[in-house]
């Protein structure tokens, strides 16, 4: 048995060649589960070899556009690669009650009438539709999620103005894996990632951006997680290996992915680090 994540997008908002909006693949066994669905992951999972139809759910953080642009070609793409005879069953997608959940209910709207034709024309005995399944955002770890032998769990995490906006906690027979979404260094993530094999983690190099990269830096470091920080985070949470993702900056060479490993030693964590980029994997 086995457990591995793939990152599916490593980027941000802002465009960057090679790297697709944010995302990771949780994979146990036969069970697979989508983190986010920001730009080109559709894409990407092809290219990491899912079958988009035996995705088993999609689960997203928060509903900044960057993590939600890439939905309606999931579900789309999915559907056209079914076989049109068959009944494809409805793709859940777990999303905190509120705007996320409102805009997850209707992206398919202006598709309805294409839907309607394509049906009409080939014969498909299935909707593209997601299987919506919101929840309260909760305060502490919950579970949202079960599937042979896997559970996900949720926690609100602080990304202000932003809300609701959670992490994932997925469990596996031999593996822990902890998503942050987008989030501050705050307690709730630290709590949500107590002891976790895995982290992936949001990661932002405050001394960098504050170079000029960003137009209004200030604003955009309040509600994400300084490198520095985040190592010590990830140190007092135990955590076994660190994943950063959703890089700002875009590290572009290899000094600088040097860097933020650089600031995530001067945080004090001791374990394992990797600058994600897209596709990149980790098998526990």
């Amino acid at each position: 048995m086995s457990t591995s994540i793939t990152i599916t997008g490593s980027g941000t908002p802002l465009m960057e060649p090679g790297r697709a909006g944010p995302g990771v693949l949780l994979r146990y066994q036969g069970t697979a589960i989508q983190f986010d669905c920001g730009r080109a992951t559709t894409l990407r999972l092809t290219e990491a070899g899912q079958d988009l139809t035996t995705l088993a759910a999609l689960a997203i953080t928060h509903h900044h556009s960057d993590h939600l642009v890439g939905l309606a070609d999931l579900l789309m793409s999915r559907w056209l690669e079914a076989d049109r005879s068959e009944l494809l069953d409805p793709l859940p997608v777990l999303v905190p009650d509120g705007p996320g959940s409102r805009l997850v209910g209707t992206v398919l709207d202006p598709w309805q009438e294409e839907i309607a034709m394509r049906t009409a024309h080939v014969g498909y005995t299935s909707s593209p539709d997601p299987a919506v399944r919101p929840f309260p955002a909760p305060a502490t770890p919950s579970v949202v999620f079960r599937l042979d032998g896997l559970s996900v769990e949720a926690a609100s995490v602080r990304h202000e103005p932003v809300i609701p906006a959670v992490g994932y906690r997925v469990t596996t027979p031999d593996a822990t894996v902890v998503i942050s979404g987008d989030t501050t260094i705050c307690q709730e993530m630290e709590d949500l990632a107590s002891g976790a094999d895995i982290l992936v983690h949001e990661a932002f190099r405050t001394s960098a951006v504050w170079g000029g990269l960003l137009s209004d830096p200030k604003a955009i470091a309040a509600y994400h997680s300084d490198t520095v920080q985040l190592g010590g985070l990830a140190q007092r949470a135990g955590v076994g290996t660190l994943v950063l993702t959703h890089l700002i900056p875009s590290p572009r060479t290899e000094a600088d992915k040097e860097a933020y490993m650089a600031d995530i030693r001067a945080g004090g964590y001791k374990g394992k680090v990797l600058v994600a980029d897209d596709l990149d994997s980790i098998t526990v």
